[in-house]
């Protein structure tokens, strides 16, 4: 595993793009930067960040996806691996807000953003982006973000923390073909909110009523709605309120 550290760039996903459409790389090259000025956030939201206070990573995979239905695959690997590594750490109450905001209690400590291009040979190359908050706490203006240090009252060791999930991401993505349906039960169990009642906004404005059930499996959220039908969101026509 190759670890480009840079002290600021503008994203760090930006600057792995680039770099791989410079020059071969090596599988799970990883870019990390001490603070990024435009880091992205899904559907073009900004990642805000401390100087030095995170970890701001970006990892390219190669040699995972076969087929662009099957994107959200990555998404599991990636998700699991990081709540994985984060209860070893004891940090509480974790779960995944879909599609992939790592959640402790009910405050968002960490967000992936996973970007593909299809290759003019069919591959396809995947730039998976990770913010986690480790030792941050002044979160104002931000109700509804943590941090690792600010949910267990001590710091942590950042370097640590990215060979960590590191090593958890390789191992998920080798054994996928043996273990796939072991790592969507997991990832869909630790779905935030599944399972209850909750309030939701669709992309009228209009609020209903629904219980998460889970994931389908290219990725789009499964609710029970009041009328007891089932139906599937995308990530830009459904907002929970919470």
């Amino acid at each position: 595993m190759k670890v480009i550290k840079l002290d600021a760039i503008d994203s760090t996903n930006e600057f792995l793009k680039g770099l791989s459409n410079k020059q071969e790389l090596e599988n799970f090259t990883v870019v990390t930067a001490e603070s990024q000025t435009k880091g992205k956030g899904q559907m073009g939201a900004v990642w805000a960040s401390e100087a030095s206070k995170n970890l701001i990573m970006s990892v390219l995979v190669k040699d995972f996806l076969s087929n662009i239905c099957q994107v959200y695959n990555l998404n599991i690997a990636v998700s699991f691996a990081v709540i994985t590594v984060l209860e070893s750490y004891k940090i509480p109450d974790l779960s995944i807000k879909w599609p992939n905001d790592i959640m402790s209690y009910n405050k968002k400590i960490g967000g992936i953003l996973i970007e593909n291009s299809i290759k003019s040979d069919g591959t396809i190359i995947s730039i998976v982006g990770l913010g986690l908050n480790v030792n941050q706490t002044d979160f104002e203006n931000l109700p509804k973000a943590s941090s690792l240090a600010a949910v267990c009252n001590k710091q942590f060791d950042k370097e640590e923390l990215l060979f960590s999930i590191m090593d958890k991401i390789e191992s998920n993505i080798k054994l996928w073909k043996q273990e796939s349906d072991f790592l969507w039960s997991n990832y869909t169990q630790r779905l935030f909110k599944k399972g209850i009642p909750m309030p939701f906004s669709d992309q009228n404005n209009q609020n209903f009523m629904g219980i998460i059930q889970g994931i389908s499996p290219i990725g789009k959220l499964q609710v029970l709605l009041e009328d007891d039908s089932i139906c599937e969101f995308d990530i830009k026509e459904i907002q929970m309120l919470y």
